[in-house]
Parts: structure tokens; C-alpha cells; sequence
């Protein structure tokens, strides 16, 4: 074994720890009724797969974690694409500009539910709510105890808190871009809007890859913002699978469940990604 292949042994060691052998025996436990508490495990085959897809707090798990994930990843790009062009303009005090934007993304993701939780609180002594009240004599609003309002809050919150960072990482790959080619554009009489979509746009696909890509994964890994603000409810509106199986798993001590669920979710996760990567990779050797 040469010198380099001696320096991958630790890596491979920690993937195998931490990786191989977790998914391992989750996919054992899946095939039994392990409950975390009881060694005397008995197989039960698909008997917990069986349950994960007729379960209907598990359903509405995946229906809402699906919805959050694809509404914050076409909310935030829209958002962060516009805002990153204006914060790459000159303009007087740009740099705490940027940094108000990029300061949502600072705290952790639990904390901002926990705060947002406060601001759309349902009742009239609500920050929102109150607001409304004194400004407009509207309200209160059913903001988190409405199933649809609930849903839509959870997804605000999350383009509040993630349009900021991701704007950021677009303005990187902006100031990447020479600006001879707007020069030249400019020449040829191209107007600002002409020049998005037929410079900034197609030089900013490896961006948009890499931002979506962070953006689909996360969404249906997420569980701290929808529980801190909601904590799935009202009844099961904004219920996640993360959720579901940290809730049939640790709190029902229902492992073998939790693990099939788990299973499902590592396969659909992978297979998201691996086809948001193959789509991504053909885009960009059309667009570049």
C-alpha cells in the first residue's frame, strides 16, 4: 500500500463507522419489530413498509415535505437570483447591505422558528397580528393554527431565512463574470433585460445547479423549523418524514417502523439527488 492510499484508511474508517454500518443494521431493523428498549426482536418482513405507505400521518409527511421542498427551492432562487444582481450593483453602504441580507441565515434554523413562531402566534397579542390590528383594523389571522396558513408560513419563513445565503452564493459566481461581455452587449445595444437572460442567466447555471442541489436536499431533510414553528400542526398539515420518524422511532419506541421509513427516505433522498444531478450535468452542456 503506497503513502497516499495510507492517508484514505481513516476516511474509510469513519464512513464505514458512520455510514456502512448505521444503514446496515436500520435496514435490518426494518424487517422486525425492534423497539429500542426489548432485545427480543421478531421478523416481521414487510409487515413495516406495509404500514409506512397506509399510515396517514406518514403520508401527509411526505405530502408536505415534497410541497416544502420544491415551493422554497423555486421561491428562493426566484428571490435570490434578482436580489444578488441588485447587491452586485455599486451603491452607497453595499456591504451592510448585504450582510442585513445574509443575517437570517446566521442563527440557527430552530431558533428563527422559535422567534417567527412568536411574530405569527394566532392570537390577537400576536407581533403580526397586533400589527394588522393598529395599522389596518384587520385580523387576528388563523396564521399557524389555519392548516393552509400553517403551511404557507412554514415556507415563508423558510425563504426569509435561506434567500439571503443563497443570494450570496449567486453573487460569488456573478463577480466571476468578466465584464467585457456587458461591455460588448452594451456596444451592440442589448438592453438590462436582454443581458440577464442571455449573459447572467446562462453563466450563473453552475450556481443555479449547486444552489438547487442544497436546496432539494435539505428541503426533505428538514424537521427544525417546521416543529419549532408548528410542531406539525394543526393535526398533521405540516407534518415532515424526518419528523415522523424521529416521532415513531424515539417517542412511540416503534424502531422497526422509524426504520423502514428510513429506508424509503435514504432511497427516494438518493435517487432525487442523483437525478437532480443527472438533469443539472445535461442543462449545463447546453447552456456552457
Amino acid at each position: 500500500m503506497s503513502a497516499n492510499q495510507l492517508f484514505l484508511v481513516p476516511v474509510a474508517l469513519v464512513f464505514v463507522v458512520l455510514l456502512v454500518v448505521p444503514l446496515t443494521q436500520t435496514f435490518y431493523w426494518s424487517f422486525t419489530d425492534f423497539t429500542g428498549y426489548s432485545a427480543d426482536v421478531k421478523f416481521v418482513g414487510l409487515s413495516n413498509y406495509h404500514k409506512v405507505l397506509t399510515d396517514p400521518s406518514m403520508l401527509a409527511g411526505l405530502g408536505f415535505t415534497l410541497a416544502f421542498t420544491i415551493g422554497t427551492a423555486v421561491l428562493i432562487t426566484a428571490c435570490a437570483i434578482p436580489l444578488a444582481v441588485v447587491l452586485n450593483k455599486k451603491f452607497f453602504a453595499r456591504n451592510f447591505v448585504r450582510s442585513v441580507f445574509f443575517f437570517p441565515a446566521i442563527p440557527s434554523i430552530a431558533i428563527l422558528g422559535l422567534v417567527w413562531g412568536y411574530i405569527l402566534s394566532p392570537l390577537g397579542s400576536g407581533v403580526l397580528n397586533s400589527v394588522l390590528d393598529s395599522v389596518f383594523h384587520a385580523g387576528p389571522y388563523p396564521w399557524l393554527s389555519d392548516a393552509t396558513l400553517a403551511r404557507l408560513s412554514v415556507i415563508v419563513v423558510a425563504v426569509w431565512g435561506g434567500a439571503g445565503w443563497h443570494a450570496m452564493l449567486y453573487l460569488a459566481y456573478l463577480q466571476s463574470i468578466p465584464a467585457d461581455y456587458y461591455e460588448v452587449a452594451t456596444i451592440d445595444g442589448a438592453s438590462a433585460r436582454q443581458q440577464f437572460f442571455h449573459i447572467t442567466l446562462p453563466l450563473l447555471t453552475p450556481a443555479i445547479v449547486i444552489s438547487n442541489f442544497l436546496l432539494m436536499t435539505g428541503g426533505l431533510k428538514v424537521f427544525d423549523l417546521p416543529f419549532t414553528l408548528t410542531k406539525g400542526g394543526p393535526g398533521y398539515s405540516t407534518y415532515t418524514i424526518t419528523q415522523s420518524i424521529i416521532t415513531s422511532g424515539v417517542a412511540q419506541g416503534r424502531y422497526g417502523l422509524a426504520s423502514a421509513l428510513a429506508v424509503l427516505f435514504t432511497f427516494a433522498v438518493a435517487l432525487v439527488a442523483v437525478a437532480q444531478l443527472w438533469v443539472s450535468r445535461r442543462i449545463e452542456r447546453r447552456v456552457l
